[in-house]
C-alpha cells in the first residue's frame, strides 16, 4: 500500500501539468483578455458583470479598478484622441505590464517556474497577491464543502440502508417522495425560501444574513465563537444539504439492494447469522465501495461549484465567487491559481478515496501482482 501511495503522489505532478496545459491553451482562445478589459474601463465602455451580484468582493474590485483607471488615465490622458482610440504604444505598454508581450509558451513555463517557488503572482485587478486572496476565501468554501458533505453522508448512508431493508414498504415510499421533492428544488431557490422565512425576510428573524461570523466575534468566548460560527452557517449548509442528498441516498439504496440479492447473502442467512450481522458484516463493505467512489465528486462539487449561488445569496465571500469573478474579469493569475488548487485538492481526495477502499474492504489491494 505504501508503494501505491508513493506512485500516486508521483503521478500528481504530470496530472497537474496536463491540467494546467489544457486550461492555459483554452484561455488563449477566450475573447476579451485583461488588456481589453482595462481598455474598456479606461474608455468607459466596460459593464462589470459581477456588479449585478453585489457583495464586498465586487466592491473591493471596483475600488481597485477605479484606482487603476485614475492612474492609467493620467498616463494616457495625452494619448487618447476620442474616436481615434488609444495610442498603440500605450497598448504595448499594457501588454508588457501584464506579460502579454511574450509568446504563450514562454508565459506558460514562467508561470510553472513561479508555481514551483509557491509564487502564484498578483491579481491583475485587485492589487493583491493571489495566494493571500485564496487563503482569505478558503475558510468559507471549506466550511460549506466540509460540513455539507459530512451531513449529506451522515443522512444518506443510514437512510439508504433503511430504504433497502424496507424496499417497497411504507417507509420506503414516503421517504422516496421526500427525497424526490428535495431534489426537485434547486439549492438557491431553497436558500431564498430560508431567508424569507428565517432571516428577517417576512416572518422570523432568527438567523444572520451576511458573513461567516459576527462583527464582535473576536470578543466572544470559545463556546461563543463556535456557536456564532454555526449560527451563521446554519442556513447556507441547510440549503446545500436539502438538494444534495437525493442521488446519494438512492445510490446507497440500490447498491445495498444489489448486494442483498446475491448468493453469498442467502448462504450467510442459511448459516444462521443474524440479519444485523449479515447486513453490516458482509453486505456493508461491498455496497459501500460505490458510495465511497462518489465522495470526491460530491465534495468538489459543493466546495467549488455548487456553493457559488449560495455564497452570493448569503453574502459569503468564498472561492466559488472569487473564481467566478476572476473568469468574468479575465483575471488570469486568479483563474490559474484556483484551477491549480482545485485540481490538487481533487487529486489528493481521490487518493484518500482509494485508501478508504482498503479500510472498508481489506480484501482490496492496489499493490502490483506478478
Amino acid at each position: 500500500m505504501i508503494a501505491y501511495i508513493i506512485r500516486r503522489f508521483l503521478l500528481i505532478v504530470p496530472t497537474l501539468f496536463g491540467i494546467m496545459v489544457i486550461n492555459f491553451a483554452i484561455i488563449q482562445f477566450a475573447p476579451g483578455g485583461p488588456v481589453e478589459q482595462l481598455i474598456a474601463q479606461i474608455t468607459g465602455t466596460d459593464v462589470a458583470a459581477t456588479a449585478r451580484i453585489g457583495g464586498t468582493t465586487t466592491g473591493d474590485a471596483a475600488s481597485s479598478a477605479q484606482a487603476r483607471r485614475s492612474t492609467l488615465g493620467e498616463t494616457s490622458a495625452g494619448r487618447y484622441r476620442g474616436s481615434q482610440g488609444l495610442d498603440p504604444q500605450f497598448i504595448k505598454d499594457l501588454e508588457k505590464r501584464y506579460g502579454f508581450d511574450k509568446p504563450a509558451h514562454e508565459r506558460f513555463f514562467k508561470m510553472l517556474a513561479d508555481y514551483l517557488q509557491f509564487d502564484f503572482g498578483e491579481s491583475f485587478f485587485r492589487d493583491r497577491r493571489v495566494v493571500d486572496l485564496v487563503l482569505e476565501k478558503m475558510p468559507v468554501s471549506i466550511s460549506l464543502g466540509l460540513w455539507s458533505t459530512l451531513i449529506i453522508y451522515l443522512i444518506c448512508i443510514p437512510l439508504g440502508v433503511a430504504k433497502a431493508v424496507r424496499d417497497g414498504q411504507g417507509f420506503d415510499i414516503w421517504t422516496s417522495a421526500l427525497v424526490v421533492f428535495g431534489n426537485a428544488i434547486p439549492a438557491f431557490i431553497f436558500a431564498i425560501f430560508l431567508i424569507v422565512l428565517f432571516a428577517g425576510g417576512s416572518y422570523f428573524d432568527w438567523f444572520p444574513l451576511r458573513g461567516l461570523t459576527s462583527a464582535n466575534w473576536a470578543e466572544l468566548s470559545l463556546i461563543g465563537k463556535i456557536a456564532d460560527y454555526f449560527w451563521h452557517m446554519a442556513l447556507p449548509i441547510l440549503a446545500l444539504v436539502i438538494g444534495g442528498f437525493a442521488s446519494l441516498t438512492m445510490l446507497t439504496k440500490n447498491s445495498f439492494l444489489e448486494e442483498i440479492n446475491k448468493q453469498y447473502v442467502t448462504t450467510a442467512r442459511a448459516k444462521g447469522l443474524s440479519e444485523k450481522r449479515v447486513l453490516y458484516g458482509h453486505v456493508f463493505r461491498n455496497a459501500m465501495l460505490i458510495v465511497i467512489a462518489g465522495f470526491p465528486a460530491v465534495l468538489i462539487g459543493i466546495l467549488f461549484t455548487g456553493a457559488l449561488l449560495i455564497e452570493v445569496i448569503f453574502s459569503l465571500d468564498g472561492l466559488g465567487l472569487l473564481g467566478f469573478e476572476a473568469v468574468i474579469n479575465r483575471d488570469y493569475p486568479i483563474v490559474f491559481a484556483t484551477v491549480f488548487f482545485f485540481s490538487l485538492i481533487g487529486l489528493v481526495i481521490g487518493l484518500i478515496r482509494d485508501i478508504t477502499y482498503v479500510f472498508v474492504d481489506p480484501r482490496i489491494s492496489f499493490e502490483g501482482q506478478n
